[in-house]
């Protein structure tokens, strides 16, 4: 057994109690007895077992009032029946009512023990389910991660290097941008890499549930708290474990975070005894830390500890040579999960592509092919199959072409001007900074023609 089962036996006879303890101590089990039903009762109320092993018959219970209180209190925990083969039938009964198993007097001590293994087994794979859930299916190399631009290649030649070591690192980017790639790609190609890999989103938790969720809990550390659980930390042992947009943790978990940092210790909540791990840290946030340490909602002691080996990520708009290349990665993918019938990307869909600022970056592409994809009913993804958002601007792109019945050639240039202005400031929201960079002028040269064209934008 690779972990320490926690069992209750609850028997009358002594000696049988001591057979069994013997027993289960020398397959590395943690053994707990009574010869009582309530005082068995209060154990597995106040207490964490894996395993109940009752009589069937105590002096003070029936064994089925053991079972219901036991199911009311500790519902995951197994019960096994010893019983007398006249009860056999009462045993049937009580595992219709939720019992695992039952074993008839006299019975053989290794059909108890393989009992015993069976439900030991499934714990564990439930606890590695836990982790399975949260992590992508087989191993990653760098193929997750697509670019050629010299900003991506130098961000590959930091994860090869910080692969091989046990560093804490911190992923920085806009949302998008492709930082849990980035953490997956550290992990699998890291030592550790057969260990398990534990994820968790620090902004979709309220920080009560985050706090537990992190460090875990004992039974009855508070309302709800029916029994022990394990904290992403504790199941993170050996391994790594992703703390994504961890700029988001308040003050009083980054305390605790700092010292799980510092000392590898911390205590499950409502428990006294100190937990020692094993685990690489990486994080990753869209947040400027740096900001938040001047402002105070950051701790700067946490940050340095955090800001061992930074890596950030460049925004799509600032990659743009990897747009072709992305959009056609996605594409061969969607095109063959829809078993859709579609050659490419037109050239026309595909400037619309390069052109646009993608604010919601690498995401925000993969979601736009994925549509093109399901709507395209041509032989190539078309302008038109793009969404709405992203055709409109390349109509603008193309709206000198509109242009009619104008006087002087300086009102058609005045008002293609103002619509094309307008729309890339409608694009990024307002941006005047992205909106200058995307239009090749200075902040100050952009506020100047929204006052001259009457542009209005707050």
């Amino acid at each position: 057994m690779s972990r320490v089962p926690k069992i209750l036996i609850i028997d009358d006879e002594p000696l049988m109690r001591i057979s069994i303890g013997d027993a289960l101590k020398d397959e590395g089990c943690a053994v707990s007895e009574t010869g009582l039903g309530k005082e068995g009762i209060t154990l597995f109320r106040d207490n964490a077992f894996d395993i109940v092993i009752t009589d069937l018959r105590l002096p003070d219970l029936d064994g089925i009032e053991v079972l219901k209180a036991c199911k009311r209190y500790s519902p995951d925990t197994m019960v096994i029946f010893i019983t007398a083969y006249g009860s056999v039938d009462t045993a049937v009964e009580a595992m219709r009512n939720g019992a695992y198993d039952y074993v008839t007097k006299p019975f053989s001590m290794d059909e108890l023990l393989l009992m015993v293994k069976r439900i030991v087994r499934v714990r564990e794979l439930e606890e590695e389910n836990v982790l399975l859930k949260e992590q992508v299916e087989g191993r990653y190399d760098f193929s997750g991660i697509i670019g050629k631009s010299e900003r991506m290649n130098e961000t590959f030649e930091k994860v090869k290097i910080v692969s091989q070591t046990d560093s804490t690192v911190l992923i920085l980017g806009e949302s998008g941008t492709g930082k849990e790639l980035i953490a997956n790609a550290i992990h699998y190609n890291s030592p550790r890499r057969n260990e398990p890999f534990v994820k968790i989103s620090c902004a979709a938790l309220p920080e009560t549930l985050l706090e537990a969720e992190l460090f875990g809990y004992e039974k009855g550390a508070f309302t709800g708290a029916v029994k022990q659980k394990k904290g992403r930390f504790e199941l993170a042992d050996k391994g790594t474990f992703f703390l994504d947009e961890v700029g988001e943790i308040s003050p009083a978990i980054q305390v605790k975070l700092l010292r799980v940092l510092q000392e590898k210790k911390f205590e499950r909540l409502g428990g006294t005894e100190t937990i020692s791990v094993d685990v690489r840290i990486i994080c990753a946030t869209q947040r400027d830390l740096k900001k938040e340490v001047k402002s105070g909602a950051f701790r700067e002691d946490l940050y340095y500890r955090l800001n061992v080996v930074p890596i950030t990520l460049p925004p799509l708009r600032e990659r743009q040579g990897d747009i072709m290349l992305l959009a056609n990665h996605f594409f061969k993918y969607f095109a063959g999960q829809y078993k859709k019938p579609i050659k490419g990307i037109s050239m026309d869909a595909m400037e619309i592509l390069l052109k646009y600022p993608f604010p919601g970056n690498v995401r925000e592409l993969e979601n736009t092919i994925e549509r093109a994809v399901v709507m395209g009913r041509g032989e190539e993804v078309q302008p038109w199959d793009l969404s709405e958002e992203i055709s409109s601007l390349g109509d603008c792109f193309k709206a000198i072409s509109n242009i009619r019945n104008y006087e002087h050639l300086s009102k058609a240039i005045k008002e293609f001007e103002k619509q094309y202005i307008t729309k890339v400031l409608e694009e990024t929201k307002g941006n005047k900074s992205l909106a200058a960079k995307l239009l090749g002028v200075s902040r100050k040269t952009l506020w100047e023609k929204c006052k001259h064209l009457e542009i209005m934008n707050n």
